[in-house]
């Protein structure tokens, strides 16, 4: 039996069921209790007052942002010289007019595709050979629903059930992932907690052993009990000092205890990061403010080690173009501004962003002039630390399978990468098979 997809596994359910209500419990009232309320906001400590984890480098950053509702590669990443392409899609094919036509940056036929032309922050970057876009992403036997889809992302597993990959990466580093272990002797952990910007912590970041932290605004991440009486925090702080001597640190109990504990300064510190203004511009979107948000967060010094942010909205059935190409400009100014704030920072070189979304669209438009649910579609990595350009094979647009394109490059590829090559980490661990890098990364 794998132990990881056992639905008795009640250790890993718990923790799954406080995922799902950590936003709630960010605004939470006066009534929920605090042992509840603070398990969504785990911020652990090094082991022993150690600033760092011995065999981990801390300084190298992963932001994940996901495009969600199944992203239309072929008009984001256009083979605008490809007659199968205009064949098929004879109102909502793009022509040069609509196009960021591109250099031949690095391999792989890139001098036959372009970017969207709303694209023009994200074909700054690509100039600047800090873009690399990963053609044909997707897996064997693809599903097609949102959800099942998504999971198979979040999971790193075709099947769709597991715990999320950055959960087994972080359980992995230092938790003792598959063993029954908890990290150190008192119980605590030697990595902070991925946090996500969005209502809902993704599954992506759920491990057996850590919470991530998620939360839609700074303004709301805090203790309820702070804003009603000192006496409520201090009776609080009291009461689970007192406890934690009393509680065996394999418990549920325990867990409670010490993700409680640990809450005390995580929505200050986050809180006081956030409050500081950028030092550029960002757009007025809602991926911008995210990304603003991670960047306060980097700037400040936070030993978080994966971001994770998200832009919806890209399931297009129907009336595609104009809204499409919003999104994708959304999406486009939104990593070109952040990117400009990291390097302000001076952090650029610590951080790479990754982009995903859970499908492709199909290779022909639907009689509704958008697309329905397809395959594969490109991933996008950002940051001086990726080889720019192009990275696989673009699919075939005529030998498809029943209408979808075929993929030419396994996600779980570029996450064994990043993991390997990035993160520190040994993919094999973490993802369970041994998967081949794409060389997309420098490092």
């Amino acid at each position: 039996m794998n132990l990881h997809n056992n639905p008795e596994d009640t250790h890993a359910f718990t923790r799954r069921s406080f995922l799902q209500s950590s936003a709630v419990l960010a605004s939470a009232a006066l009534t929920v209790p605090a042992f509840i309320q603070s398990s969504a906001y785990a911020m652990p400590k090094p082991e022993f007052g150690l600033s760092s984890i011995p065999g981990v480098n801390e300084d190298n950053i992963l932001v994940i942002i996901q495009l969600s509702g199944g992203n239309d590669g072929l008009n984001t990443v256009v083979p605008y010289r490809d007659d199968a392409y205009h064949r098929v899609r004879p109102s909502i094919g793009l022509n040069k007019d609509n196009l960021h036509i591109l250099s031949k940056n690095g391999s792989l036929g890139s001098g036959d595709l372009a970017l969207n032309k709303a694209m023009t922050g994200i074909r700054e970057l690509y100039d600047e050979g800090q873009c690399a876009i990963i053609q044909g992403v997707g897996y064997p036997n693809p599903n097609r629903s949102h959800f099942a889809s998504t999971d198979i992302w979040h999971t790193a597993d075709t099947s769709g059930t597991g715990d999320g990959w950055i959960g087994k990466y972080i359980d992995a580093q230092c938790c003792g992932y598959g063993k029954g272990e908890s990290g150190n002797p008192d119980g605590s952990h030697t990595l902070e907690p991925p946090i996500a910007i969005g209502r809902q912590a993704p599954l992506a970041l759920s491990g057996r052993h850590m919470l991530p932290v998620s939360f839609e605004s700074a303004d709301l991440f805090s203790w309820a009990g702070e804003l009603y009486s000192k006496d409520i925090v201090e009776n609080h702080q009291l009461l689970t000092d007192a406890s934690s001597e009393h509680i065996d640190s394999g418990s549920n109990n325990a867990f409670l205890l010490r993700t409680a504990m640990d809450a005390r300064i995580s929505s200050d510190t986050i809180r006081k990061a956030v409050a500081a203004k950028p030092l550029v511009q960002y757009p007025g979107s809602q991926l911008a403010k995210q990304l603003s948000m991670i960047g306060s967060m980097i700037r400040a010094g936070m030993k978080t080690r994966v971001y994770y942010a998200s832009i919806g909205g890209f399931d297009t059935h129907a009336n595609q173009v104009g809204g499409h190409a919003r999104l994708l400009g959304q999406f486009s100014d939104a990593v070109a501004a952040f990117q400009k704030d990291l390097a302000a920072q001076g952090n650029d070189g610590r951080v790479t962003t990754m982009c995903f979304s859970e499908f492709g669209r199909r290779v022909g438009q639907n009689a509704s002039r958008g697309t329905d649910h397809g395959t594969a579609a490109p991933m996008f990595m950002f940051g001086p630390n990726i080889k720019g350009g192009f990275h696989s094979r673009h699919p075939s647009l005529t030998n498809l399978d029943n209408g979808d394109l075929k993929y030419t490059a396994d996600f779980r590829s570029v996450y064994a990468e990043v993991l390997d090559k990035w993160m520190g980490a040994k993919s094999r661990d973490v993802l369970g098979a041994s998967f081949k890098h794409l060389r997309v990364m420098n490092t």
